[in-house]
């Protein structure tokens, strides 16, 4: 099957894109289209879009994220021992080729297609471009199992991560959550809720018309007063926040902490009917719990409120696991032009996925919630 390559989105119709991506707001063509538009995933600041797509008389029937990338930032699956193992002997990592949701560490889809000819057909792409491209290698990061395993059928070698989410177990309220914890997790969580109380602290949920563009102004202040503290560079702008404030609206939830009726901290969620995806968050000024109460615990309370099934925490942090965030896996598939490196990594990633799934038993074994015994 012919592929093309892309390096925008714009001549791609958003209803035939939004039908292959699901219902992930992260692969939606709006979210896409705006990292590419507002320049935060761009050939300036490392991200080269280099997208396969299939159509068959005119029709868009296949397609994948993919990027040509020059760095490994914004990526949330670490290779940087392996360039650094490439430099060492005298091979250029970068270029690479990545599959991905631009600094979105969000599992979803990313064969984009329901053919299996045409999936197979992608995956083959992949392959044809990275040679055309002369890149050291191909990773396709956070994709669904089906799609794991079609790219381990090609020669992809698995890598196992961990990410921490919650929950709902239908629950009819926060207390029933709570509820469900063990009596020292349960307390502490009253605790910190309580401080931020003390503190005169409010909290607004905002979705859909009733986020307004002064809204998105004050949460790209916070969004890069976290990145300062942090010594790190925001990956994001307030153009891409606004772009998505018109165009996915109805997705996005903007949680909005409030004293005295003027805000001070806020957190972004991306969310449908069955998931919510923490995403960005950032304070103006430091208050004990707020974070904890921003991101995690007004999240977990608008998915019960929601009845949405899962609020996924984003990468890492065992603080997490106090807040009922449960272990989960999540993998990545990678493969390596160079044969020597590919079998290199490949006995690597055997070797970690051991010390990976006791790191998540031993979570699993220290979890917040009660045992039967309680």
């Amino acid at each position: 099957m012919p592929l093309d390559v892309l390096d925008s989105l714009a001549g791609v119709d958003p209803a035939q894109w939004n039908a292959l991506a699901g219902a992930s707001p992260p692969l939606q063509h709006a979210f896409l289209h705006a990292l590419h538009e507002s320049g935060a995933a761009s050939p300036a600041t490392g991200w080269v879009p280099r997208y396969l797509v299939a159509r068959r008389e005119g029709q868009l029937v296949g397609a994948v994220p993919a990027y040509e990338k020059h760095h490994s930032w914004g990526e949330f699956v670490f290779d940087w021992a392996w360039a650094d193992a490439y430099r060492r002997q005298g091979q250029a990592y970068y270029p690479k080729l990545v599959v991905a949701v631009p600094f979105t560490p969000v599992p979803g889809p990313r064969i984009l297609a329901r053919d299996p000819a045409v999936r197979q057909a992608l995956v083959d792409g992949l392959e044809t471009l990275r040679a055309r491209l002369d890149a050291s290698s191909v990773h396709v990061l956070f994709p669904p199992e089906d799609d794991a395993a079609l790219l381990q059928e090609a020669g992809y070698g698995l890598r196992e991560g961990v990410q921490f989410h919650w929950h709902n177990a239908g629950y009819p309220d926060f207390e029933a959550f709570l509820a469900s914890l063990n009596h020292d997790k349960r307390k502490k969580i009253r605790q910190e809720r309580r401080r931020v109380r003390e503190a005169g602290i409010t909290f607004e949920w905002r979705t859909g018309a009733d986020i307004r563009e002064r809204d998105w102004h004050f949460f790209e202040r916070c969004y890069h007063a976290t990145y300062r503290q942090h010594g790190a560079t925001p990956y994001l702008n307030l153009d891409f926040f606004l772009r998505i404030g018109r165009t996915m609206g109805q997705q996005l939830c903007l949680i909005l902490a409030c004293r005295e009726g003027e805000p001070i901290a806020s957190a972004l969620n991306l969310w449908n009917a069955q998931r919510a995806c923490g995403r960005y968050w950032g304070a103006l000024e430091y208050v004990p719990g707020l974070h904890f109460e921003t991101c995690y615990y007004q999240s977990i309370a608008f998915c019960i409120a929601h009845g949405i099934g899962v609020f996924e925490g984003g990468a890492q942090g065992e603080h997490k696991l106090a807040r009922g965030l449960m272990p989960v896996r999540t993998v990545s598939l990678h493969r390596m032009a160079d044969a020597r490196f590919d079998q290199a990594v490949s006995g690597f990633l055997r070797r970690e996925a051991l010390g990976i799934e006791h790191y998540r038993q031993e979570l699993e074994e220290h979890g917040p919630f009660r045992k039967a015994t309680e």
